[in-house]
């Protein structure tokens, strides 16, 4: 089965999402950002604590259900004085994610820059009841 893989979560996160109750994440990472700009609400997600770069086949990780999903950019613009100011950018996702159980990835396809990262995962044979 593949889904849409997000990398380098915080192992505490990933620990709280294990307790069953659905949690609202902020992501800003950009790699996760273009992953998540092909998943839509009700599918299964995979994450892990690996980071991108060394995200491989049987790395460990959870799959979660997305219950809801909001991309979005901020404009921040900061005066230092009159004369001068900064404006910038940021952009973010905030995702409301529920843990549906826990495996291993089997293949991943789309780790180059600019293509969403994907996840053939190992089906469990045991899945937790909610």
């Amino acid at each position: 089965m593949m889904c849409t893989a997000l990398t380098g979560i915080s192992p505490s996160v990933i620990a709280e999402l294990k307790n069953g109750k659905a949690r609202t994440i902020e992501l800003s990472s950009a790699h996760n950002i273009i992953s998540l700009t092909e998943a839509s609400t009700g599918e299964c997600v995979f994450m892990t604590s690996v980071d991108q770069d060394d995200f491989s086949e049987g790395d460990p990780g959870i799959l979660v259900d997305l219950l809801a999903l909001s991309i979005s950019m901020k404009r921040l613009v900061e005066f230092v004085n009159p004369a001068y100011f900064e404006e910038r950018e940021r952009m973010s996702a905030r995702i409301k994610v529920r843990y549906a159980g826990s495996t291993l990835a089997r293949g991943v396809e789309g780790q180059d820059w600019g293509k969403p990262t994907k996840v053939d995962i190992v089906r469990s044979s045991c899945y937790r009841a909610g």
